[in-house]
């Protein structure tokens, strides 16, 4: 009976929708049938949560370090020819996931002092995708919650520096970036028609140019930072005796790192947003996109279907060839 409503500027819920009806937000400001509320979905994994007005809608996304924000939903539509495409890293791009799930697993490891722990299946959706704080808040409040966040901190970043050096150096763990399939032909055929190319990432810069790089190395393609029109990255974490940069709060499935790659990285104003297309392979991502005002390509492979976030692509494509078929067609 809460299936079939379209919400202003967002689109139709349809009874396929994975998203869940709530009679009122997580965190009680609004409530169906009060203040003009008509509806409110949230994605099955809680990430995000639609809040439906008559003329509008906005996206409520709560945060585990329990700095939340609301955003205004815009309409969007795909205006051909396609100008530029921001293109998310890790799982779009680079097969990484399973590596930085292995990190927050190790991390865990020691914090519990269990050498033999394994993250559960379950664990997937709220592991990847999101920042490594909102990752670690919910492995501690699962698994120790009588650890820290800034203890389980310390001991990742001790883990990624310690990997990437390793890796960066001809060591450590083995395929632990590995590009996409057909990824330098898609960016190629991009580049051949002028297309403008943008690489967005919540990864931190020490995290992200590590696989970047080793992509690239492996496709025989040069640079990336030479390559790509524009790259955004979470920036730098804050680490003691050193600086850091804004990193752990606006990233995905904040909108803010895709509109600094569109707007700042490309040059794009929003009232030319609907000539740009994102594409992404994880629930976090479709969402950032999509609130940051950009049709998004939902790319087959990642955690969009676990997380119940295909309302949030205008497509949902298997591989690379077809959403480059989708773009140039």
């Amino acid at each position: 009976m809460y299936k079939n409503i379209e919400l202003a500027d967002f689109g139709l819920i349809t009874e396929n929708s994975r998203l869940v009806w709530e009679e009122r937000t997580s965190n009680g400001a609004f409530a169906v049938s009060k203040d003009g509320v008509k509806a409110i979905f949230a994605t099955p994994d809680k990430k995000v949560e639609l809040i439906g007005f008559e003329d509008k809608t906005i996206a409520y996304v709560p945060s585990a370090m329990k700095y939340s924000a609301y955003y205004p939903i815009y309409p969007v539509r795909v205006q051909k020819p396609v100008k530029a495409v921001l293109m998310d890293l890790d799982g779009t791009s680079v097969k990484s996931e399973e590596f930085w799930m292995y990190i927050i697993e190790r991390t865990v490891a020691q914090l519990i002092g269990n050498s033999r722990f394994e993250l559960e299946e379950a664990d997937a959706p709220f592991v990847a995708g999101h920042s490594v704080s909102e990752h670690l808040c919910y492995c501690i409040d699962k698994y120790c919650p009588d650890k820290t966040l800034s203890q389980a901190r310390q001991i990742y970043y001790d883990k990624v520096d310690y990997e990437l050096k390793e890796i960066m150096q001809g060591r450590g763990r083995k395929n632990a970036f590995t590009p996409t399939e057909h990824l330098k032909e898609f960016l190629y055929t991009l580049k051949s028609k002028g297309i403008r190319i943008g690489l967005v990432t919540s990864g931190l810069y020490e995290k992200a140019m590590p696989e970047i790089i080793s992509a690239f190395r492996t496709l025989d393609m040069g640079d990336p930072v030479e390559f790509y029109d524009a790259i955004i990255t979470a920036g730098t974490a804050f680490k003691k005796g050193q600086t850091g940069t804004l990193s752990e709060f606006p990233i995905k499935p904040h909108p803010w790192v895709y509109t600094e790659t569109g707007v700042y990285g490309l040059g794009i104003d929003f009232e030319q947003r609907n000539s740009v297309i994102a594409i992404e392979d994880s629930g976090a991502g479709v969402c950032s996109a999509r609130i940051a005002g950009y049709a998004t390509v939902g790319l087959d492979g990642g955690n969009i279907i676990k997380s119940g976030t295909e309302d949030f692509c205008c497509r949902y494509e298997k591989t690379l060839d077809d959403i480059a078929e989708f773009i140039l067609g």
